[in-house]
């Protein structure tokens, strides 16, 4: 057990490996590129903050809970800024011990985000995952929007060894859910995965898509719990952040995933979205293999950022 923890950090350590380039070299420079404490040590450090996606309004409340450390403490040296630092990013990542309570039940997850930002391929890893933990997973293909969604999620379905359940393109994506839920029911599965057609163009459309397929929910399958997981391109950085903020008022949004943290010096938008828009990060995807998908620790995310050795 503990050498699949030991391999589990390494690998999200070197999938972090060009966010913690970004930052240790502009954070170097800061701490130890200055014999003291003025306004140009926090503005150097601000900046720094700010290109790596942690957000303009969480770095300001960051620098602000510095300067207040600094004073009480009677803080002379940069450097003796690091460590605080470090407690500062974890403590604004943290996710609650009910983050992941629909583990323990009957869940439905939709999985909501726009193309191209690796919503397929997450819910074949999320599969994988829940698998291995011995879940019994169904996926539903309700994503009869865009042309070829359900072949790709079949050839992942597959892969990970799961039914599936679909249809054809222009199909209503509520009769998909309708016929995955009797599936369920019939199974008795633990975990429905349902992808979903990602329009922010027009998020009235998605609204009242979610809002039926609820109902149905309510119908065939009263009390299940349910999760709305939207996926987000680390890479695009706070371009992933106005989309957050674009789905969160479509739907109500219980977690973000976000994908290709592995290609991204951004890393830091995970802390953005949390601080702005109070939405936990439950998974991050490090890499392209089918393991890649981790559960977020933010102890885990933040050390693998600042360890250098």
């Amino acid at each position: 057990m503990e050498k699949e923890k030991t391999g589990f950090f390494a690998k999200l350590k070197n999938g972090l490996n060009k966010t913690r380039i970004n930052l240790l070299d502009g954070l170097d420079s800061v701490f130890h590129g200055f014999s003291e404490i003025d306004d140009d040590f926090y503005e150097e450090l601000e900046e720094v903050l700010v290109m790596a996606d942690i957000g303009v309004m969480t770095t300001g409340e960051i620098i602000e809970e510095i300067k207040t450390l600094v004073k009480v403490e009677h803080i002379k040296k940069p450097e003796d800024c690091r460590e605080y630092l470090i407690d500062l990013l974890a403590k604004r990542l943290t996710v609650d011990s009910e983050g992941y309570s629909f583990e323990n039940e009957k869940s439905i997850i939709f999985v909501i985000g726009v193309n191209g930002v690796g919503k397929t391929t997450t819910i074949g890893k999320l599969a994988y995952n829940f698998k291995k933990d011995n879940k019994k997973v169904l996926i539903a293909a309700a994503d009869t929007f865009r042309a070829a969604a359900t072949e790709q999620l079949e050839v992942w379905a597959e892969r990970v060894g799961v039914t599936m359940i679909g249809s054809k393109e222009g199909t209503d994506p509520a009769s998909v859910i309708y016929d995955a839920l009797q599936s369920a029911k019939a199974k008795d599965m633990d975990i429905l995965l349902c992808d979903t057609a990602g329009r922010l163009h027009n998020k009235k459309n998605l609204m009242e898509e979610l809002k039926k397929m609820n109902r149905i929910i309510d119908k065939e399958f009263p009390g299940i719990h349910r999760e709305n997981f939207l996926v987000l391109d680390a890479s695009t950085g706070q371009n992933a952040l106005n989309q957050a903020k674009e789905f969160k008022e479509a739907c109500d949004i219980t977690g973000i995933i976000l994908t290709k943290m592995d290609g991204t010096a951004k890393g830091g938008i995970a802390i953005a979205i949390w601080q702005e828009l109070k939405i936990p990060v439950k998974f991050i995807g490090v890499g392209e293999g089918i393991e890649d998908l981790q559960k977020f620790d933010s102890k885990s995310f933040v050390k693998a950022i600042f360890e250098e050795s």
